[in-house]
């Protein structure tokens, strides 16, 4: 009987580099059905639900969602540091006439945006969440760049890895810094101490994985109570892992492998499903038009677009790097257009801006919808320019 089934294509699509923004969409679109069908109360009771354990010097009881946000997600920050620390390393980061062009453009293409959300929020209750329309998915992103294959050059989709890689590390920076509750400096001092103890570890050559895991669970905890957000103890983890000299397979390498799929097929999937669990009502449809939604939507497609573009623009007309192999400008616009689609990073920030509950569900209905514009738009643009190259 198993010899009848064939999981060359099932094997294939594991492999390819858009499957994850396939699930990934998946998961939004079942996620959106259940909130909006009779089974809505029960899925949001399970996310709600409690688990965990604490005492009186413990305290690690949550609801499933908040573990999923603070605790899973940490696991996911964890890779993209890695996939950061890689680019510096050896990557398109790791010379200043390479890195140029996708710091500056993912520069531009997040101050834009969040003027664009300012310029819409500044009198409004709503002006703290201007930082949800700065960030790139990078699984979504790829998933559609890599969709169109050979229709856009290959030197476009590295281009566009690095944009949202140092835009990743943007986003990070704007959570730790302006998105943190109030600091405790005792756990702060604690994360601080062993993360002095892993630096030592890097010094010394330590190479195994786990010699940096284990004490970063102990950060995680620490960096989850000191006020800072919980999840940069995975890319302050991340930072301390070592690399190779030569090609050999360094332990950074080995352990961003490991993580590659389980992020992809399982965190970021579920984060979805419990972040996207949005019953869709008329206060909300409504509030596309109002500053809040405007300034997301408009943010993600239009700043992005234009962030991104300017900024290269600038940066190759004053010769301090070059556009990427075989791209032309109207090809900017649409990596701009892709950049806009700003999904997992930007619900986080809209979760972290807010405690109005109808100001967060329609912070995450209107990055739905501008990352839905952005992408669609940006296939569809960057499609056409390789049926008029024909």
């Amino acid at each position: 009987m198993a010899n009848l089934i064939n999981l060359t294509v099932f094997k294939r699509f594991l492999s390819s580099n858009y499957a994850g923004g396939i699930l990934l969409f998946s998961c939004v679109i079942i996620s959106l059905i259940i909130a909006n069908s009779p089974f809505a109360e029960g899925f949001n009771q399970f996310f709600q639900q409690v688990i965990g354990y604490e005492s009186e010097s413990i305290q690690l009881k949550y609801s499933v969602k908040l573990w999923i946000d603070d605790g899973l997600m940490a696991i996911f920050f964890l890779l993209v540091g890695l996939e950061i620390k890689r680019e510096l390393v050896e990557g398109e980061l790791s010379s200043p006439k390479k890195a140029a062009l996708p710091i500056v453009a993912a520069i531009g293409g997040a101050l834009v945006p969040a003027g664009i959300y300012i310029a819409l929020n500044f009198s409004e209750p709503t002006h703290h969440g201007w930082g949800i329309p700065m960030a790139t998915d990078i699984a979504f992103a790829l998933a559609i760049i890599t969709l169109l294959g050979k229709k856009v050059p290959a030197s476009l989709k590295i281009f566009l890895a690095a944009l949202a890689i140092v835009d990743d590390l943007l986003a990070i920076l704007v959570i730790a810094i302006f998105y943190s509750s109030d600091m405790h400096l005792t756990y702060l001092m604690y994360a601080g101490g062993i993360m002095l103890l892993l630096i030592a570890f890097n010094r010394f050559g330590v190479k195994n994985i786990w010699a940096y895991l284990i004490p970063g669970v102990f950060i995680w905890y620490f960096v989850h109570h000191s006020g800072i957000h919980a999840t940069i103890a995975g890319v302050l983890v991340a930072m301390t892992l070592p690399t190779t000299p030569d090609a050999t397979e360094s332990p950074l390498e080995k352990l961003e492998h490991a993580l590659v799929n389980p992020v992809n097929f399982f965190i970021i999937p579920l984060f979805a499903l419990a972040n996207t669990n949005i019953t869709l009502h008329e206060e909300m449809i409504s509030g596309l038009t109002s500053p809040l939604g405007l300034g997301i939507i408009l943010g993600l497609f239009l700043g992005k677009t234009i962030g991104i573009f300017l900024t290269s623009y600038i940066c190759v007309k004053t010769k301090l790097a070059n556009l990427p192999e075989e791209a032309g400008w109207k090809h900017m616009i649409g990596v701009g257009m892709l950049g806009g689609i700003g999904f997992t990073m930007s619900i986080f920030i809209s979760m972290l801006s807010f405690k109005d509950p109808l100001f967060i569900e329609e912070a995450k209905f209107a990055v739905l919808i501008g990352s839905l514009i952005s992408g669609l738009c940006g296939y569809f643009f960057l499609s056409s320019l390789a049926k008029k190259a024909v």
